[in-house]
């Protein structure tokens, strides 16, 4: 027997996860030097979050060490129970090092019981929904396997557009070179983002001004997204509320029938692309493909 779990960076909102009875674990953030825990949106203070941020204060994330994911997994073990866990790109961060780490160990305690990782090669929802299809498999009881098959071929379907309002934050993270960074906010340019075949990010294209940004966005969701009756397309905002709501009326304008969750996006993923930040993740035929360099 196993139990289904992905994290917070996949950015489910926690009644979806309930819903799915789908455990998660927690992932860190540091602001004004208090440490935090993403649960999901149930208690977290957007508002605050984003304020302080907006403020000038600059939020930090980090790794997971070995104690902590034996601490999350060692309850699984003691039961009986396997672990298929739906994991965020491990090109995102280095947690995925420690987890080994704590595998590792555990192994050594438990040689009867494992711990199978999916690498979704995304973040925010683009993890998010990948996860919320293997819950709905888990659900109508498919095997660790069939659902392993099905992500491997739907993780290449996912399609992540997202665009920065500032690039500084993705520099500070080491998501961005310094010079690119400043090149880029001194000419007003936006960069679409997308998360490449590897987890990792890449370019689509530069946009210039948000007015550009926000209807290339929405083009993207029009032209690209397959099977609107099945899967849904979640338009996400980094305290742009009024923004992402035009964002998803411009889609909504051309594709009436499409299932569109609005969210906010949270601390872990919002410390490294900034307030203003707006994204869409869909189901398309194929994942995007990135600008050559």
């Amino acid at each position: 027997m196993s139990v289904l779990i992905c994290d917070s960076n996949g950015e489910l909102w926690y009644t979806r996860a309930a819903e799915l009875k789908l455990d998660y674990i927690s992932m860190p953030y540091y602001i004004k030097g208090e440490e935090y825990f993403y649960d999901l949106g149930e208690k977290t203070d957007f508002k605050k979050f984003y304020q302080t941020v907006r403020g000038g204060e600059i939020p930090k994330t980090q790794a997971l060490n070995p104690e902590d994911y034996k601490r999350i997994l060692t309850p699984y073990f003691e039961k009986g129970e396997d672990v298929l866990y739906v994991s965020f790109s491990h090109k995102m961060s280095g947690t995925f090092q420690q987890l080994d780490a704590a595998l590792k160990e555990l192994k050594e305690i438990y040689p009867d019981r494992k711990c199978t990782v999916f690498d979704t090669n995304s973040i925010s929802l683009g993890a998010g929904i990948q996860a919320e299809q293997a819950a709905i498999l888990k659900q109508n009881g498919a095997s660790d396997e069939e659902i392993l098959a099905f992500l491997e071929d739907f993780t290449n379907r996912v399609a992540v557009y997202f665009v920065v309002d500032d690039l500084m934050h993705l520099k500070r993270g080491g998501r961005c070179s310094g010079l690119a960074a400043v090149a880029g906010t001194l000419l007003g340019l936006k960069p679409m983002l997308t998360f490449n075949e590897e987890g990792g990010l890449s370019v689509i294209t530069k946009l210039g001004g948000r007015k550009k940004a926000i209807t290339t966005l929405a083009n993207k969701v029009i032209d690209e997204l397959t099977d609107e009756d099945k899967y849904s397309v979640y338009v996400v905002d980094a305290d742009c509320k009024e923004e992402g709501d035009k964002l998803r009326d411009l889609i909504l304008a051309k594709r009436p029938n499409a299932n569109i969750v609005r969210q906010i996006v949270g601390p872990v993923i919002g410390s490294h692309c900034g307030p203003g930040t707006l994204g869409v993740i869909f189901v398309a035929a194929k994942r995007p493909i990135p600008l050559k360099k």
